[in-house]
């Protein structure tokens, strides 16, 4: 025995050096020899030889120290399809020795031995993950500078010597200069590793299914594209690969489906039986399969064995039949001869006599059978010896690998294969099987190269073939163990493994580790810790330390660990718990007394009563609890006090400032990785400050602790960590619980005083966004206090760093304007307070370096003058409104503009007179002055709004701000700047008035009711547009010279108010016409002039009084007729709706009425202005435009002519006379009145002459107009009614003149005087050429009779002075 245990431990030291030093070129033989050497021992966990085993372990323990040996291992052979996993193998086998012997096993080793073997497998296992994590270091360049000692601290009791391995020398110093010359392959290796192994994985799940359902693993490897379709391919698959199970080979093959009969023939047509023997045939044939049992499958294999030994030997039988009927006999020879259950052996004889006549019908020769029966009786034919057991353990999931049945049923040898295998002969004879059959696979030597890992990403593959047994391994010997040598060397393991998972970033693996290492820490469930849990506690620590910048989420269980240990660490000093400060703001009085009850005494008292109240608020709970302790009934018994406190004692082994370290260390981490610790910690505080029974503060505390220690980091970090806490203090600042709201609100104002003591420059953003969770809290939190505090806060930071305040005013000012909204009214005076002062004392900061704050500062004032608690904030707000202007004016806004260039801004800032200027200024200075200008707009806009503002003294303020501020400032403006002004500013002012009621359409007369209703309460409305619109027209006057290009809108909302169908707009609008006109008429050039009498000639138009709704009949009869008809067909007790129907009708026709009459009042009023423009500019204008005004004047008239001589629609009239309060006829003043301004007009061109004055077209007008009238006066003086189809002069007496009709007639008189009057001034040519028309006018009127004697009067003087002395020369 001890010389075999010498034998194997010199065999391991060979093949040790054969590993470290010349496996590039043994990857074969290495193949072999680990799984028979080392696996094979190592894998024999109930009966091993102990000496043998601890030598594989003492072996493999070395093997780990060259780090490359591990690595090389797993790509040449665990990512080799055709290789067995040793490195699996050899991690499954250490963890089933680590775990010992399974229960009700029969064992040969001796309980001490046992406990030996456990050990030394779990050094294996951590040896294994320092050696992935040495080699991962020396790839990644990743110091680890305490390995070293680590490793001499836990492997003191290991002999000094060892096998004589050459770490640094061979090939170890070459392949570490590949590992950096060959880094641009690494991307490409790293691919061609991870295909590798994803095929090998694939492929053995096929297998694995091909060995419990043929057919289906077929399918599947075939969909995989592991194997093709061709029945060939799958009959070299069945043939070569490994691991599949030889009976289910021979069942598939017998099968009668066509895929499978065509896969069997496939099979047996890939053999060469040329030149071989019969026996070896069949030999060579069943080596890869066994028979099935079933007849006819055996049946089917064997013919089509018999036709392809005949066509590859065609003249050792005549035919197929004498072939197939031998290999029958030869396979029942082979059973009889060597099955031990036979008791009587067939002889020569009976074998040579079963044979005869099967070569068609003669004898196969004697010598012949003889001899293959010898030749069968001394070997037996068999199928292949392959170590099954080898390719069962590749296709076993790891993460089956827990379950001892099904490890122990995977590796224990059926049938005593191992002590079959003991003897040298069997091991050397199976060795050179396996080297043959290697051998005669091609693929397999294409495959052999030999593989010098470099990549990394090779870990990741290790790791997780890896991961779940050493967490198993690690695990129950740190739960169920005491001792302190296997306890740190669970410690360590899980050490390495966190190392390893977390630099690869394997998050799921890394989880595993250090959840189940925070859970042993047992901080959780403080009564049950033990020294071991201390030790964890500091391996906690450790990783913090060490592999901070590769944790990432895994951050949240260390911070949590820390968390609760300080927790513990204070009860520990009897420091009252948070709870005490946040426990009392609750709503209900006897929980504010419970509250006080149970947390006072603790304060006061010292000694055992602190104890127990600690001891009350700790006991166990679950690791996943939010906080630490749950709610615990009944009394603390004093050994559990004693219990907590011996145990608190010990926690003072790791000293606090051990833990403060993390958090002060946590500058050291990289960009990543402080995001992930931010992102973990608040989510620790969030779980701290949510405890319904205990909530912390102390990871909140230390938020504002490391955010001071990163300070330094720069702005893109430092932008995605605000990012993370600003949605944390968002979230915490809206808490329910007062007290911890208001903590977190404190804590950020903590936190942007220390941002604020940083400079920031010009345009950038990043104050902005850490202070906007002032701004999101203001909005969303329903509390007045954290309202109010946040205002404090804010105003605090302005008034102590409001030199270092950039972009941080824009969410200054979102928290002012949100407060100005705020319901109550202390919020609001405080915020505007504050505003007040940082207003008048800090202005030039605002807009230091970025100006775009100036509007956020408009807008908040703005907010401010909406303000329903206080006028006299509205009224001061608005005053400031106006001293921004002034300092918008002179150029106060700070050093510099967007576009950086301070010079050219202050050359801006100081005003020059640009009047009449604008059109001869270089682009770049009217560029840069909009540039400036542009923050007008919004304190322009806002003030302009305020004109709707419900409150008289707001309005007129705001109004008085507006104009006196354009006034005063519009000589800034540029022509692009005035058009915004006015088409955003000025013209949105009336809006509401000009769309308050609607002219067109079916709903005008609601409208005009609701209007005429509203008139006392929106008295207001048309008193500020009356004095808005004369400031506009001023406006316009005041900067004529800039903004004459303008005056076409300004003509079109003056127009829009004549337009409107309500007297008292479309008075304030004629007003402001004429007061336009009577201010700027003399600037004026003729295209203006045009633009100006266009305009009113589209008034005109548009205010034409309209009385179709009763000329048609269709609301006065038609309603009536379908109120009748609906009536007639309605029960008598629905006659109500009849009465609803006429109520609408004549609220129709009221509405309708009070339109026209409207717009008559409008048409008066509109050519009066027109008269008195024409007064006032009568020398200015030139006969083009004095011909439209008469063009639009003579339309109005001829309407209302129409209007007065329809004799249905004036009787129509007549009978709702009551409705309308109309004279008959409706519109004989507008008619006289526009007749005798057309008059007028032409009969001053004729004086005047004017530019562009043509007499005979003025002549013709005056002419036609004289006649027209006279016409009209003698169609109503001749006659009561004519016909409306009489075209002719023929007139019809009807009645003598009544007194309406000499009424008319009297009112008629002066316009037919007055035009009588023009015909005798016309010069004597005209005049004669004219007679002729005139004259049956003259004679008709002698006839008429008149309603005064001025027409009389008139013509006589016309006779005697004119037509007389014309006669008189004619004879």
């Amino acid at each position: 025995m001890v010389s075999l245990t010498v034998v194997k431990q010199l065999s391991c030291s060979i093949f040790i050096s054969l590993v470290s030093r010349f496996r590039a070129g043994l990857k074969a033989e290495i193949g072999v020899f680990f799984p028979m050497i080392v696996l094979r021992v190592l894998e024999n966990v109930a009966q091993p030889n102990f000496q043998q085993k601890m030598i594989v372990l003492r072996f493999l323990e070395k093997l780990c120290d060259d780090s490359q040996i591990l690595v090389d291992i797993f790509i040449n052979y665990d990512c080799d399809v055709n290789s067995t996993n040793i490195f699996e193998r050899m991690v499954n086998g250490l963890l089933k020795t680590a775990q010992g012997v399974p229960p009700g096993a029969t064992t040969t080793v001796l309980p001490p031995q046992e406990e030996t073997l456990k050990l030394e497998a779990m050094k294996c296992l951590v040896a294994i993950l320092k050696s992935m994590g040495d080699w991962m270091n020396k790839q990644l360049r990743i110091p680890d500078p305490h390995s070293g000692k680590q490793v001499e601290a836990v492997d003191n009791d290991q002999e000094a010597g060892g096998l004589p391995i050459a770490n640094g020398n061979g090939e170890e110093p070459v392949e570490g200069s590949d590992t950096y010359s060959e880094i641009s392959n690494e991307a490409s290796e790293a691919s061609t590793i991870e295909q590798r192994r994803a095929y090998k994985l694939k492929l053995q799940e096929g297998i694995s299914l091909f060995n419990r359902k043929p057919k289906k693993g077929i399918e599947f490897l075939i969909n995989a594209n592991k194997v093709g379709n061709s029945p060939e391919e799958i009959a070299a698959f069945l043939k070569d690969a490994s691991g599949l199970n030889k009976t289910l080979i021979g069942d598939y093959l017998g099968e009668r489906e066509e895929l499978s009969l065509k896969v069997m023939h496939a099979y047996v047509d890939s053999f060469d039986f040329q030149g071989l023997e019969f026996d070896e045939a069949i030999r060579a044939f069943l080596q890869g399969f066994r028979l099935p049992g079933e007849a006819q499958k055996i049946d089917r294999i064997m013919e089509k064995f018999a036709e392809r030994y005949c066509k590859c030997n065609p003249k050792v039988f005549s035919s197929a039949d004498t072939a197939y009927v031998l290999a029958y006999s030869v396979i029942l020879l082979n059973t009889d001869a060597h099955n031990p259950m036979v008791k009587n052996k067939m002889s020569a004889e009976d074998f040579i006599k079963n044979n005869r006549g099967i070569d068609d019908g003669k004898d196969v020769p004697e010598e012949y059978l003889r001899s293959l029966y010898e030749r069968i009786s001394r070997n037996e034919i068999k199928m292949k010896e392959v170590d099954l057991e080898t390719q069962q353990v590749q296709a076993v999931n790891s993460n089956r690998l827990l379950g001892l049945d099904s490890i122990l049923n995977i590796v224990i040898r059926k049938r005593g294969e191992d002590t079959n295998m003991e003897t040298s002969d069997d091991l050397i004879r199976h060795m050179q099987e396996q080297f043959k059959e290697k051998a005669r696979k091609t693929e397999y030597v294409i495959q052999s190269v030999y593989y010098a890992a470099t990549d990394v990403v090779i870990l990741r593959f290790m790791i997780e073939v890896c991961w779940a047994p050493m967490l198993a391994a690690f695990s129950v010997p740190l739960d169920q163990s005491d001792d302190e040598f296997i306890i740190a060397l669970c410690l360590k393991g899980f050490r390495y493994a966190i190392h390893v998972t977390s630099v690869m970033s394997m998050k799921t693996h890394r989880d595993a580790f250090v959840t189940s290492l925070a859970k042993f820490t047992s901080l959780h469930s403080p009564t049950d810790i033990k020294q071991k849990n201390v030790d964890a506690i500091k391996v906690i620590v450790t990783i913090a330390d060490e592999d901070g910048n590769y944790l990432q989420e895994a951050w949240e269980h260390i911070l949590t660990c820390v968390s609760r240990f300080e927790h513990l660490h204070l009860l520990g000093e009897g420091a009252p718990p948070d709870a005490t400060f946040f426990a009392f703001p609750q709503n209900d009085s006897e929980k504010t007394k419970q509250a006080k009850s149970t947390i006072l005494p603790v304060l006061k008292k010292k000694g055992p009563g602190r104890m127990q109240y600690a001891a009350a608020t700790v006991m166990r709970g679950s690791y996943d609890s939010t906080g630490i302790s749950s709610n615990t009934s009944g009394a603390v018994t004093s050994e559990q006090v004693n219990n907590l406190v011996s145990n608190l004692n010990m926690l003072e082994q790791v000293g606090s400032s051990e833990m403060s370290r993390i958090y002060t260390r946590s500058q050291k981490l990289n960009s990543e990785a402080i995001i992930d610790f931010v992102k973990a910690l608040c989510k620790v505080s969030m779980e701290e400050l949510r405890s319904p029974s205990d909530p912390r503060v102390f990871s909140l505390t230390k938020i504002v602790e490391i955010a001071h220690y990163n300070m330094n980091r720069i702005r893109l970090v430092w932008s995605s960590i605000w990012h993370v806490l600003s949605d944390f203090f968002v979230t915490i600042g809206c808490s329910g619980n007062l007290s911890i709201a208001i903590f977190a609100m404190d804590s950020l104002r903590q936190l942007s005083m220390k941002f604020l003591e940083r400079e920031e420059l010009a345009n950038y953003n990043f104050q902005n966004e850490f202070m906007k969770p002032f701004v999101i809290v203001m909005r969303k939190s329903s509390a007045v206090e954290i309202r109010e505090l946040i205002i404090r806060c804010v105003s605090q930071m302005v008034l102590s760093r409001v030199n270092n305040v950039k972009s941080g005013w824009k969410s200054m000012f979102m928290v002012f304007t949100t407060a100005a909204y705020d319901d109550h009214k202390n919020i609001v005076l405080l915020a505007f307070e504050i505003m007040e002062k940082i207003i008048r004392d800090y202005f030039p900061y605002i807009t230091e370096t970025e100006t775009t704050t100036f509007t956020d500062c408009v807008n908040c004032l703005i907010a401010f003058t909406n303000s329903r608690f206080n006028k006299e904030i509205s009224l001061n707000a608005i005053a400031f409104l106006r001293f921004c202007a002034t300092k918008l004016a002179a150029g106060d806004l700070g050093s510099s503009l967007r576009n950086n260039d301070k010079e050219t801004y202050g050359k801006i800032s100081t005003p020059s007179p640009r009047s009449g200027k604008e059109g001869k200024q270089e682009n770049g200075e009217v560029t840069d002055k909009d540039d400036h200008l542009y923050f007008w707009f919004p304190l322009l806009a806002g003030l302009s709004e305020l004109s709707f503002d419900p409150r008289s003294e707001i309005r007129q303020s705001a109004l008085k701000v507006l104009f006196e501020t354009l006034r005063n400032h519009g000589h800034l403006f540029s022509l692009p700047l005035w058009e915004r002004v006015f088409e955003s500013v000025l013209f949105p002012i009336f809006d509401y008035v000009r769309h308050a009621i609607d002219p067109s359409g079916s709903s005008s007369e609601v409208n005009e009711l609701e209007t005429d209703g509203q008139l006392d309460q929106d008295a207001w409305l048309y008193e500020t547009c009356t004095l808005a619109l004369q400031l506009v027209v001023d406006l316009f006057v005041n900067f004529y010279n800039t903004v004459n290009p303008l005056l076409r809108k300004v003509l079109m909302l003056l127009v829009s108010f004549i337009k409107r169908p309500h007297q008292s707009l479309a008075g304030i609008g004629i007003a402001a016409f004429v007061r336009l006109m009577s201010n700027a008429g003399e600037l004026f050039s003729d295209e203006k002039w045009l633009e100006v009498v266009f305009s009113l000639k589209e008034a005109a138009n548009a205010t034409l009084p309209n009385f179709l709704f009763l000329d048609s009949g269709n609301i006065v009869t038609g309603n009536h007729e379908h109120a009748s008809m609906a009536e007639d067909d309605r029960d008598p007790s629905e006659s109500g709706s009849h009465d609803n129907l006429e109520s609408m009708r004549i609220q129709l026709l009221y509405s309708h009425l009070s339109d026209a009459k409207c717009r008559a009042a409008v048409q008066l009023l509109l050519i009066q202005a027109v008269m008195e423009i024409y007064n006032m500019y009568r020398s200015q204008l030139s006969a083009k435009t004095i011909l439209v005004l008469f063009e639009a004047l003579h339309d109005v008239a001829s309407h209302a002519h129409k209007i007065n001589s329809n004799i249905i629609l004036r009787s129509k009239l007549q009978e709702y006379g009551s409705m309308t309060q109309m004279q008959d006829p409706p519109l004989l003043r507008l008619e006289n009145e526009s007749y005798q301004i057309c008059l007028t007009f032409l009969q001053n061109l004729v004086v005047d002459t004017p530019p562009n004055y043509e007499e005979v077209e003025v002549e013709t007008l005056l002419v036609q107009l004289c006649q027209e009238v006279l016409e009209f006066y003698i169609e109503v003086a001749g006659s009561g009614r004519v016909s409306e189809s009489s075209h002719g002069r023929q007139l019809h007496w009807l009645v003598p003149l009544g007194s309406g009709k000499r009424r008319e007639l009297s009112a008629r008189a002066p316009l037919v005087v007055a035009t009588l009057q023009a015909i005798c001034n016309l010069g004597d040519t005209s005049f004669e050429k004219n007679l002729a028309h005139f004259f049956p006018l003259i004679s008709s009127l002698i006839s008429c009779e008149h309603g005064s004697t001025e027409v009389q009067v008139a013509l006589s003087d016309m006779l005697s002075l004119s037509v007389g002395p014309l006669l008189l020369r004619s004879c």
